[in-house]
């Protein structure tokens, strides 16, 4: 499911970018009759600057539907409910506590998601003739590196975006410059019109490597705290369920006491 929707988003975003990048612009300025001595001057539009920027443009314009996409996905999928399942994880923590073991282990096979996936994996190595609480928690220790690896790689992508982008805008500059310098030594520091397009490459490249990287940075750290809290609340919920299987081996199924009655007071007598 996670794929689709990941698939999806890069469709939409790189139909709107090859339509962006593809398009032209026809529109031309209509001549001023009126005052046949003075310039006209065009005004550049989007299209115009990304041609400008050669051929750089195109892998940073990946870079950006890439990222923005990302971005999209880690919203929707990078949800404190959706990974911890807090309903899951009360209904598990119940029969665990009656050690239901078996039962609890069928739930999160019916319910699965990622905190129900460990616990179900980490149940699953228990011995059903003599429970090893301690044995269970190195299980689950063990299937949530590997249940919450898979989700960060997408996040960690948006770090990879952070750093290639900008780094493709420098070289955007550099080859930009050195088509400048190239002009100036061939044709001379007269042909302005050439030496400005070549600056334009350098300066506009700069400029894309830097739009797209900061905020793909931005989001990197954005959704890398909020994965780092939910593994905190994975290891909250891992350790109160081990806990709750100890005391109910040591104990018996624990139950909540329901706090008892304050003594009526004796009426006072009138002396």
């Amino acid at each position: 499911m996670k794929r689709k929707i990941l698939t999806i988003l890069s469709v939409i975003a790189l139909t709107f970018a090859a339509q962006f990048a593809f398009a032209q612009d026809t529109d031309a300025p209509a001549a001023d009759s009126t005052k046949p001595d003075q310039p006209q001057v065009k005004e550049k539009s989007l299209a115009d600057m990304w041609r400008a920027g050669g051929w750089t443009m195109y892998p940073l314009g990946l870079f950006a539907v890439f990222g923005t996409t990302l971005v999209v996905y880690n919203f929707i999928a990078v949800r404190k409910k959706k990974f911890l399942n807090p309903d899951g994880v009360k209904q598990v923590e119940g029969m665990i506590n009656n050690l239901q073991l078996q039962e609890a282990i069928d739930y999160c096979e019916k319910n699965p998601s990622p905190i129900t996936n460990i616990i179900g994996n980490g149940l699953a190595r228990a011995d059903m003739k003599d429970v090893d609480a301690d044995a269970i928690a190195v299980a689950m220790e063990e299937a949530s590196v590997e249940e919450f690896a898979n989700p960060y790689v997408k996040i960690n992508y948006l770090s990879v975006i952070a750093s290639l982008a900008p780094m493709l805008g420098l070289y955007g500059t550099v080859s930009g410059m050195v088509k400048a310098f190239n002009t100036i030594a061939t044709e001379g520091a007269g042909s302005a019109s050439k030496l400005a397009d070549n600056i334009s490459e350098a300066l506009i490249t700069t400029a894309t490597g830097m739009i797209v990287g900061i905020p793909a940075m931005f989001f990197f750290f954005f959704f890398k705290n909020k994965y780092g809290a939910i593994i905190s609340g994975s290891s909250r919920i891992i350790g109160d369920l081990i806990f709750t299987l100890k005391q109910s081996l040591k104990y018996g199924p624990q139950t909540e006491e329901e706090p008892a009655e304050a003594p009526a007071e004796a009426p006072v007598e009138n002396q």
